[in-house]
């Protein structure tokens, strides 16, 4: 093997597929990354075994970025990979296998030889396309994510709960993420000749979102079956395995008539919360809001550190209130939403209850509240 790349473009390959290696896994190939010249193409393969990344660099007519000389293959451990590619200084690397697998790599002034490991001790990764199809606008994608993914569980008790679940039928998309204590949900219009119902990890969601640009001009392709997705935009193909079991109804948990309603700025409500936060109970931290027509009161107490006091400004329909919840979870609520005003309705004090935009009817937030002896 040997070619010569743009920095830049390789520097950025690398830095796309290196989001599927583990540094610490225990299988010493997969620490590394795997780079193909064949055909007039570069490809670039990362993965962990459970999500596999694979990028392509192609020569464009009016910029030529790539000069493959000899076709080949080479296995880089990637922390070193990836230093030695942002430390040369030069706008071309060169890399060529020199020996077995000791590859060289060199710019400017700057040669390294580094000891690789075997290219086809490399598994086997098949990126085909499984038959079900749909798309999604990159920019819209991103939302869905930002949206809904914070609320995904981090405990493996439940492990169909660390990921969102996805669901086509009936003309819409509908994405919904719970840990049991919260749930967030998006619900779209969407037609397609699939029917599914997925639950993509977490962790997939969160890797593939860092990718991926806010491109509203842009689609991205997601192609699955019953046991892997695999997402294609530009020259990336970002494959997943999806987790297993049924996901919950949660239907049922969503309220649907509230006594009481408060409309609040989203950024003064954030604002609030965020400064209670330093104070906890049990290592939570649990706000107190008391709400009435006169007047609404966000509190937060502990004995040994002290407690925090303040007047909200906002609308407030219904009989008077008085509710406690976990502050983060409800700041985490309210910074998913869109608008500069949060509609947050309740049904009773021990009762979950719902944030939403009142010109966005897509997404809802549900908080449960907690139980406390004031």
């Amino acid at each position: 093997m040997n070619f010569t790349v743009s920095k830049t473009e390789l520097n950025n390959a690398l830095q796309t597929v290196s989001h599927a290696v583990s540094q610490n896994s225990p299988q010493a190939p997969l620490r590394g990354i795997k780079i193909e010249a064949k055909d007039g193409i570069l490809i670039l393969t990362g993965s962990d075994s459970d999500i596999s990344i694979r990028k392509e660099l192609r020569n464009d007519p009016e910029k030529p970025v790539l000069n493959i000389i000899e076709d080949g293959a080479a296995l880089i451990e990637t922390k070193y990979l990836l230093d030695i590619v942002r430390k040369i200084d030069s706008e071309e690397i060169r890399i060529e296998i020199i020996d077995g697998t000791l590859t060289k790599l060199s710019g400017n002034h700057a040669e390294f030889k580094i000891n690789g490991m075997k290219p086809e001790n490399y598994p086997n990764i098949d990126f085909s396309k499984p038959n079900k199809e749909f798309v999604l606008n990159q920019g819209l994608f991103k939302e869905i994510i930002a949206q809904t993914n914070f609320a995904t569980s981090q405990k493996e008790a439940k492990p169909v709960l660390t990921g969102v679940n996805f669901i086509i039928r009936d003309g819409k998309l509908e994405c919904t993420a719970t840990d049991s204590y919260r749930l967030a949900k998006k619900v779209l219009p969407y037609s397609s000749e699939i029917e599914c119902n997925i639950t993509i990890p977490s962790r997939t969601l969160n890797e593939i979102n860092s990718i991926i640009l806010t491109d509203e001009t842009k689609d991205i392709s997601i192609y699955l079956n019953d046991r892997k997705v695999l997402f294609i935009t530009d020259d990336i193909l970002f494959q997943s395995k999806l987790l297993d079991g049924v996901y919950p109804d949660t239907n049922n948990l969503i309220p649907r008539e509230f006594t009481r309603v408060l409309k609040i700025s989203r950024h003064d409500l954030i604002s609030a919360i965020d400064r209670t936060t330093f104070i906890k109970n049990d290592n939570m931290t649990v706000d107190r809001l008391e709400c009435s027509q006169d007047e609404l009161v966000l509190t937060n107490r502990n004995q040994e550190i002290g407690e925090s006091r303040e007047v909200l400004i906002g609308e407030f329909t219904g009989e008077p209130l008085d509710i406690s919840f976990s502050g983060p979870y409800l700041m985490s609520a309210a910074k998913a939403l869109r608008g500069n005003e949060v509609l947050i309705q309740f049904t009773g004090e021990m009762r979950p209850f719902i944030l939403a935009d009142p010109n966005d009817d897509s997404i809802m937030q549900l908080v449960l509240p907690v139980r406390t002896y004031n």
